[in-house]
């Protein structure tokens, strides 16, 4: 039973396991993205997330906090300018682990460990800021069909049925999906 135990040992004394994380840290930082096992990834994501909150606060003995774990000039440097920038709105969640799979050789589970904000395959929009506003009024609103449906939905969809003109196709169009692009 593991009832207490907070650290994950990984099967090394505590100064191989202080020296791997710093490494991997060092190289996550660096890198932004990188492959390991999925124990390791949730000990470094515990070992770098404190330091990654160190390092919204440039000053001089934040900095000499950090470099006493990472021990590298160019991690701390590259932490300390471009990551604490990407980072300075966000409270906490730096770090994103994916499962990838089962490694060929002992079948120990594979994740890949990056920086959330790094990821420029994932494109997140600010968010909108809401107002809060009273009930809506008792009247109705009337729609323009013709107006919601984008016009790649039209073509779609005056292609499929050539027997009818666009603008009968326009009024068969349901407007909930006009927002979403048609898949092909």
């Amino acid at each position: 039973m593991r009832h207490g135990k907070t650290v994950n040992h990984l099967g090394r004394t505590a100064s191989h396991r202080s020296a791997m994380l710093s490494n991997m840290a060092a190289s996550l930082i660096l890198h932004k993205r990188i492959t390991t096992t999925l124990a390791k990834a949730k000990a470094l994501r515990k070992y770098v997330e404190p330091l990654m909150t160190k390092s919204k606060k440039d000053n001089t003995h934040s900095r000499r906090v950090v470099f006493s774990y990472l021990q590298d000039k160019e991690a701390v440097k590259e932490l300390f300018t471009s990551v604490a920038d990407k980072i300075a709105e966000r409270n906490g969640g730096y770090t994103r682990i994916m499962k990838l799979g089962f490694r060929q050789g002992d079948n120990a589970e594979i994740a890949m460990i990056e920086l959330v904000d790094y990821n420029e395959f994932i494109t997140v929009s600010p968010k909108k800021k809401t107002t809060r506003r009273r009930k809506p009024a008792a009247t109705k609103k009337v729609v323009d069909s013709s107006a919601a449906v984008s016009p790649a939905v039209v073509e779609s969809v005056s292609t499929d049925t050539p027997a009818m003109n666009d603008s009968s196709a326009v009024d068969n169009v349901d407007t909930t999906s006009a927002e979403e692009s048609p898949k092909e």
